[in-house]
């Protein structure tokens, strides 16, 4: 899916800080068609991803509570099982 493509790029460009969190995020919340072709546990995965992202990016570097790095790993995995779980195209 074409979605899940575009979310890759966007965050291997948040990975070299190309892109924000937040457009990120606001990105990731767009791809309807791409949550409406997952179960709905994938939805409430992702935006819970997304909202830790987002509570992270205020923060400068790592924190006790927050790692980015890890986000972004979490959010690699979810792309990942995302794309095991859609129709081959």
């Amino acid at each position: 899916m074409q979605e899940l493509d575009t979310l890759q790029t966007t965050l291997d460009r948040l990975r070299r800080g190309e892109v924000g969190a937040q457009a990120f995020c606001a990105q990731a919340r767009d791809h309807e068609a791409l949550l409406q072709a997952l179960p709905p546990a994938y939805r409430q995965v992702l935006d819970d991803l997304l909202d830790r992202l987002e509570s992270s990016a205020l923060f400068s570097g790592e924190s006790c509570s927050f790692s980015q790095d890890g986000m972004l790993d979490n959010l690699q995995l979810w792309i990942t099982k995302a794309r095991a779980k859609l129709p081959a195209q």
